[in-house]
């Protein structure tokens, strides 16, 4: 495209993450071009940034071919419908960033490697539950994916310049989310409600949900095993509450590298979409190191979380396994946020889903889909003890 401007396209440009990387596009419109927009139901919103950024093509995955929906506009201006699979891979696009949320993002971002092109990646399912082939397809094309979430954003600017074999361990920060200091009786009457209320961090419903009983921070640990190459037993969790620091790296000379600033996720996303390159942006906050403060840390408490247990065990046990977790994880987070089952009953559903779960160890794409869609089905019939 003249005047070397990136052609971004953005799965999931509704949601939390995609809604600021639109904010960087505004930032930086003289670097980047938003050429592709993508959600899932919220027509409504998606037709204000088509009015907003008139990009070339859209996709509306409750939509129909003709990217018609009940909430669709009239007066909303035209771009070609396509599938998020023919935007992630068309030629127009340079860089694609994957904010769905869940299974959704996992074949687009396959399309966009193959494609060659350029991956933000801030959907953590896509490498929980096909990590291996996605970096093995990422490595034949010469696709380098860049990550989006906060915590491997710092790990991967903490290991720029440093070789990997002097890394002894990645450690992820937690903030610990909003019962972090709750006793494990009050816990059963904890209400979506609540835990929506993240103490540090703007998220959409999923991932806060995730973050509130640490299941986010077990799928990290599976993604930080597939981006960054290596071994589970080499990445460890703390929980600090703060958010500032957003994670380390130990070397094996026992020096600590860290990646510290104020909680927002529009830093990560612009070094993500910048691939690494640090642009001068005065709307990100500063930190302010005349203010007095502490940084606290603590090891997380996998007896009150169980689901950061299951993450790394399900990590370990491999095959379809991690596809399993991710699928009942969503389906239980779901009948949470609907008043369905309790907040403890996820972690409930998960495990005994994961439990009767008879797994492929080197599953094809078909089986991973194949295992989703059994765990779907095993977790809407769940119910509680």
């Amino acid at each position: 495209m003249g005047g070397g401007l990136k052609r971004i396209a953005i799965l999931g440009s509704t949601g939390s993450i995609g809604q600021q990387t639109l904010e960087i596009g505004r930032t930086f419109s003289d670097r980047y071009r938003i050429v592709g927009l993508g959600a899932g139901k919220n027509a409504t919103l998606l037709a204000e940034q088509v009015t907003e950024f008139q990009p070339r093509f859209v996709s509306l995955e409750s939509a129909t071919h003709e990217t018609q929906s009940p909430a669709w506009p009239s007066d909303a201006p035209s771009a070609q419908p396509v599938t998020a699979e023919e935007m992630a891979s068309c030629p127009d696009v340079d860089v694609v960033v994957v904010a769905t949320s869940g299974k959704a993002g996992l074949v687009p971002t396959l399309a966009a490697i193959r494609a060659g092109k350029h991956v933000a990646l801030a959907n953590k399912e896509v490498l929980v539950m096909a990590g291996a082939m996605v970096m093995a397809e990422a490595e034949r094309q010469g696709v380098e994916i860049t990550p989006v979430d906060s915590e491997h954003s710092a790990i991967w600017q903490c290991l720029r310049g440093e070789s990997r074999d002097e890394v002894a361990r990645l450690i992820l920060t937690a903030s610990g989310g909003p019962f972090l200091r709750c006793k494990e009786k009050e816990m059963a009457g904890i209400t979506p409600e609540q835990a929506l209320r993240h103490p540090t961090w703007k998220m959409g419903p999923k991932v806060t949900i995730d973050s509130a009983n640490l299941m986010n921070k077990g799928m990290e640990i599976i993604e930080a095993r597939w981006l960054f190459g290596l071994p589970l037993h080499r990445i460890d969790v703390v929980i600090h509450p703060e958010s500032i620091v957003h994670s380390m790296v130990e070397f094996v000379d026992g020096s600590v590298k860290a990646q510290l600033s104020e909680p927002d996720m529009r830093l990560p996303i612009q070094y993500a979409v910048a691939h690494s390159q640090r642009l001068a942006n005065p709307d990100l906050p500063r930190m302010d190191f005349g203010r007095p403060r502490s940084l606290n840390f603590e090891p997380p408490d996998t007896g009150k979380f169980p689901c950061l247990r299951m993450a790394r065990e399900a990590a370990e046990q491999g095959g379809t396994y991690p596809a399993v977790l991710c699928a009942a994880d969503e389906v239980a987070v779901d009948l949470f946020l609907a008043h369905k089952i309790g907040f403890l009953d996820i972690a409930r559903l998960v495990e005994d889903t994961l439990d009767r779960h008879r797994a492929v160890a080197q599953p094809t794409l078909e089986q991973i889909l194949a295992a989703d869609a059994w765990a779907r089905e095993q977790a809407a019939k769940w119910r509680p003890r």
